[in-house]
């Protein structure tokens, strides 16, 4: 029997502890008909039994709805329902299509677009499953059956004599297919209908723990195409897809069948979503806590492009709406300046008709300017890290200066003095290739190492309170410039040579070198500078990272992406994914101070040393 005593629910509420509290918030779409908003009980309350707060989204189409919405959810549901209007995938609707919800079909597509920029653990379900292939290029097949039966006859009457001898060996090499199945149940919702086979590297396979299980169906459209960002991992025994999940290193999963009517079994797929939007909370509450500091960006690169910083720009990896979605507060943004090899001259290398090197950085300080002046309400320029951190009081994005090449001193001690007061917080030596003032790591040995003007600058840096950055320097300029400078080096975008053996990386006795001195490295996420061989994900910048902490401990490391310069790779490919990041930290079981340290910690320590330094 239920008890109505309100007094004694108001206490045992009041009395829980907030930690105690906290359930990581799902949110769930609902259908809509008959000018009502409604939801299935099976979808919330097995979202409640695995440990979530369900939180019912209405089909509202408005973006700024959406957005506050996603703002306070931890996770995402997209439920079953009505067909998708095919409309949507540029596909007209076949006479076999059924009934579809307009209503539903912008609002979801909108908020799992912008869910999925977010990083948030999205499960789609049946309708759902489609929601995510058709938001993310993916496209339907409007009736099951007669699609496939499209599909056998189109391969039983090829065109021509070499197709149908390309399609005779196809079929003598694929496994034999199982007659058509039924997708719509008669039965029970409770009771399976049919099996699936499960792809063993996936997330319902760790789920159920077997390559076999067995699910209900109501539905008659399926996926024809995952599209580019989803993997396949589960299929019907007629080839119809079951299951897909994100390439991309994203807790994003759909099914095809109806967990929510599948008792404890379908359960597990609700306490998945629940454990993913938990794990996302936390990365969530940690950004709220910490400074996340980028420390190297090639964004004016691109400025010749006339790329839109403030807009979601598809040619950037860094921008205003980029560094919101992954919740990432500061980054510096380098002026880079090419070498120029014998026999050419600087001008020849840079698209903009500035002059001298040192022109040359001051035109893209100048550039960098005008985009903070135009959004000045979102982000502004810092010199120091307790600017930082009053930009990140006020809400407000943050961007540093840098210069990648020491050629824009135009070989004048002087002019160091004049990039320290714009706000120029490091200047890495030199890029690939050597320079007046020291030897690269894809040089040839000219000056030995440091030369003696490369000797002066260094001091000189280290009065004007500027980092002495020693990414892309050869190793004997390296040792040099440890040695010569009096404050502690950085390394703004470097990886490990022992994990990836190509010169740009340094050796462990690099990493232990500038630790000895109280400097830090920050590990890049350059594809190349991760593995040699196959394409590296964030997997193996963490490898590298985890590395870095055991020859170097874990104050001496931290994190410069690289991005428009190269970096990215898939799960932290651009400022959208920086909590992904965050995940990886929290998986490796890095605490909070350590995820501080490496997010910025370290490195704010030595900028503040460094600027103390200042004579």
């Amino acid at each position: 029997m239920p008890s109505f005593d309100l007094s004694a629910h108001l206490e045992s509420a009041f009395n829980a502890f907030p930690e105690a509290r906290h359930k990581p918030v799902i949110g769930i779409t609902a259908n809509y008909g008959d000018g009502l908003t409604t939801l299935t009980r099976a979808y919330y309350q097995q979202v409640v039994d695995a440990g979530g707060t369900p939180l019912l989204i209405p089909p509202v189409a408005d973006k700024d709805i959406i957005i506050g919405t996603l703002d306070c959810l931890d996770g995402l549901l997209l439920t079953g329902g009505a067909d998708i209007n095919p409309l949507w995938t540029g596909e007209e609707p076949t006479p076999q299509l059924h009934h579809i919800n307009a209503e539903r079909d912008l609002p979801e597509l909108l908020i799992t677009q912008l869910a999925y920029n977010r990083q948030i653990p999205i499960l789609g379900i049946c309708r759902g499953i489609q929601t995510l292939a058709v938001a993310l290029g993916g496209k339907v097949m409007q009736d099951i059956a007669s699609w496939l039966e499209a599909q056998e006859q189109a391969e039983s009457e090829p065109n021509d004599k070499k197709k149908k001898k390309e399609k005779d060996k196809e079929k003598e090499a694929a496994p034999v297919r199982h007659p058509l199945i039924k997708h719509s149940q008669d039965c029970a919702r409770e009771m399976p209908s049919h099996s699936i086979t499960i792809e063993k590297d996936s997330i319902v396979y760790r789920t159920y723990k077997s390559e076999r299980i067995f699910v209900n169906s109501f539905h008659h459209q399926a996926l024809s195409d995952p599209g580019p960002r989803f993997r396949v991992t589960a299929k019907a025994p007629d080839g119809i897809i079951e299951a897909i999940e994100s390439k991309e290193f994203k807790q994003v999963l759909g099914v095809q069948w109806h967990p929510e009517n599948l008792g404890a079994d379908g359960r597990k797929l609700f306490e998945w979503l629940v454990a993913q939007a938990n794990n996302y909370h936390l990365a969530k509450s940690l950004h709220d806590r910490i400074l996340t500091l980028d420390t190297h960006c090639d964004t004016p690169m691109l400025f010749d492009q006339e790329v839109k910083f403030d807009q979601r720009d598809p040619r950037l990896r860094v921008d205003l709406h980029k560094m919101s979605d992954g919740r990432q507060d500061a980054i510096i943004m380098a002026a880079f300046l090419p070498q120029p090899k014998m026999g050419e001259s600087f001008s020849q290398l840079v698209h903009f008709d500035v002059g001298t090197p040192m022109e040359y950085a001051n035109f893209i300080f100048d550039k960098i300017e005008a985009i903070v002046r135009a959004n000045r309400k979102y982000i502004s320029i810092a010199r120091t890290p307790a600017e930082l951190f009053e930009d990140k009081r006020k809400d407000r994005k943050s961007v540093m200066f840098a210069i990648e090449n020491a050629i824009a001193l135009n070989h004048d001690t002087e002019n160091i003095k004049h990039f320290a007061q714009r706000g120029v917080v490091y200047i890495t030596l030199c890029h690939n290739g050597d320079n007046d003032i020291c030897d690269s790591a894809k040089g040839c040995d000219t000056n030995h190492g440091v030369s003696k003007f490369g000797e002066k600058v260094i001091r000189e840096m280290n009065r004007q309170g500027i980092m002495v950055d020693l990414s892309h320097a050869s190793e004997q300029s390296f040792f040099d410039a440890l040695e010569i400078s009096r404050t502690p080096i950085v390394c703004s975008h470097s990886s490990c040579r022992a994990l990836c053996d190509v010169p740009r990386n340094l050796s462990d006795d690099q990493l232990r070198a500038i630790a000895k001195k109280g400097g830090v490295v920050q590990i890049t996420f350059y594809d190349g500078f991760l593995r040699k061989e196959g394409e590296a994900t964030i997997r193996d910048a963490i490898e590298h990272l985890n590395h870095a902490v055991r020859i170097m401990g874990i104050d001496h490391v931290g994190f410069g992406s690289d991005f428009d310069g190269g970096g990215g790779v898939p799960g932290l490919a651009s400022s959208a994914e920086a909590i992904n990041f965050t995940l990886s930290l929290l998986k490796n079981k890095y605490n909070e101070r350590d995820i501080q340290k490496i997010w910025g910690g370290n490195w704010l320590r030595v900028m503040a040393l460094v600027q103390s330094q200042k004579k």
